[in-house]
This record gives structure tokens, sequence and C-alpha cells, in this order.
């Protein structure tokens, strides 16, 4: 409080608002932990898939004691019922997802690892490679992704390494755009200056001061770029272009997309739907939180 010398009157001082308040404390929320459950539920299963109690997703169990010609629906013997040829649709949906996640997770580490170089040197370098490369990645992002992705599938054998090279091609120039932009607002602050002024070398200013730094906004951004990747495969697949050996979620949810079977046995395109729905939101949530949490702005490009 605070005495009035005119008056001789007593006038309470008043604190600032954010002094009563207090700080708010940032907090990921119960929902991005349920969005990182999902995630790890699924990449178990994916992963123990093979030493589960399930059944062996290629084989027919065809019932010859009165159910008569499959499709089947959900019960005891299939859970989430089976397809046109007695094929268990759980057991289908878990294994597929063993391919369509490496697929994901691939093609962001590909993309990450060479956009993110690329991006992060030409920041830090600038000059004639700075140009050089920025020109190329704006060729890339100028070029439709759907042709350039049909056109590597196109000329070579559809395996799982191709298309998760393919989609990893398609992310180097995203990514590396970011991490260029994230790098040349870094490079400007007051502890990489201090290391140049210090005499210390490119490589250990990258390493030790830009890297860390340019890490928080790109992997923010590797949960969404996983999301994008696994639909980018759903695509593909509904174009018959996706992995040729194996079952993925794009290849599942095809085999159920036939107006009769959809009208007939919806659970054969429905089940891998709503895994794929649920992990794509999954990662587009949880990385939405990651880059509120850590205060991740759009970077000028």
């Amino acid at each position: 409080m605070s005495q009035d010398v005119s008056t001789g009157g007593v006038i309470e001082a008043i604190e600032p608002e954010g002094a009563q308040a207090g700080i708010v404390k940032k907090t990921l929320g119960p929902g991005f932990w349920l969005a990182v459950g999902w995630i790890v539920l699924i990449v178990l299963l994916a992963v123990l898939a093979p030493v589960l109690p399930l059944k062996d997703p290629n084989a027919n169990f065809i019932d010859i004691q009165g159910k008569g010609r499959p499709p089947y629906g959900p019960s005891g013997d299939h859970w989430l019922g089976s397809d046109q040829d007695a094929r268990d649709m759980l057991s289908r949906t878990i294994y597929g997802a063993r391919v369509s996640l490496v697929v994901g997770f691939s093609a962001v580490a590909f993309g990450f690892t060479i956009g993110g170089t690329i991006g992060l040197v030409s920041g830090f370098v600038r000059g004639m490679f700075d140009k050089i490369t920025s020109f190329i990645m704006l060729v890339l992002l100028s070029f439709p992704a759907l042709i350039l992705a049909i056109l590597i599938t196109s000329l070579m054998e559809r395996s799982l390494l191709t298309i998760a090279l393919t989609l990893g091609i398609l992310s180097v120039a995203p990514v590396g755009r970011l991490a260029r932009s994230a790098s040349l607002v870094f490079s400007e602050r007051e502890f990489v200056l201090a290391a140049r002024t210090m005499g210390a070398k490119p490589s250990h200013i990258m390493l030790r001061e830009l890297l860390p730094n340019v890490l928080i906004p790109m992997s923010a951004l590797a949960l969404l770029g996983t999301a994008v990747a696994i639909v980018a495969e759903g695509g593909l697949a509904f174009l018959g272009l996706s992995v040729e050996k194996g079952s993925t979620w794009g290849k599942l949810i095809l085999t159920g997309a036939q107006t009769r079977q959809l009208e007939e046995a919806p659970w054969i395109a429905f089940v891998p739907i709503t895994a794929l729905f649920l992990t794509v939101m999954a990662l587009n949530f949880a990385g939405d939180r990651l880059r509120e949490y850590f205060d991740v702005r759009e970077l000028a490009l």
C-alpha cells in the first residue's frame, strides 16, 4: 500500500495481473498422451505380430460346417470378421501395419536426414551453395509429387525399399526448406556469433550450436510427416503402385472398396480404414501438440 500525500488517504497498490495469477505452466495434455499411447500400441502390435497368438494372415479359414461362403462377419472365431477369401481381418490389419509403419517412418527418416542436412548446411554456408540447393528444392517442390511417385514406382521394382525411398525423396524438399529457414534464423543469434568470434570451426558450430536448435522445429514436424507418408502409401495402393509383396493398410482398404463388398461386408474395408484413421489422427495430434509446446512458429522461407 502507499500513502496519498495530498489527502492523507491510503491507496492500495495494484499488483500486476501476472503476479496474482502466477505463471501458467505448459503441459502437453491428456490428449497428447492418449495419442502417444495409440502410436506405441500399434507399433508394438506390428513389431510383436509374429509372436502374438494371431491367425495366419494368409490362411483361408473356410467354414464347412454351416456358415456358408465367405466373407464371414465378426464372431468368436474372427473378432473383426474375414475377407472374401476367409482370411482373418484382425491378423491382416496388424500385419499390414508392419509394412505401412515401416514405409512411413523410413520415408521420414530419409527425408529428414538428406533434406535436413542440406538445409542446415545451406542456411549456414549461404553463397553459391545456398542458391544452387534452393533452386533444386524449388524444382522438386514445383514438380507434382504424385506424378514423380508414379514415375519412380513404375520404373523400378515395387519393393518395400522402393516405396519408402520414393516417399522419402518427396519429403526432402519440404524438410530442406524448413531446415534452411531455421538455420538462417539461428545463425544470426548471439551464441552462434560468439562461437564465430572465438574461432570455432564451421563444423563445430553446425553440430554443436545450430543442429540442436534446428532439430526442435524439425522433430515437431516428424510425426506429421510420418502421417503424410502413410496416407501417401495408401494412395499409391489405389493406383496399384504400392508394395508388391505383403499387405499394407492401403491394399487392404482397396480389397474391400468394391461396391458389392462395401454393401455385403463393409468390415473388410472399414477395419483397416479405422486403423489407418486412428494412427494418422494420433500422429497429427501429437505433432501439433509438440509444436505448440515447444512454441514452434512458422519460419519465413
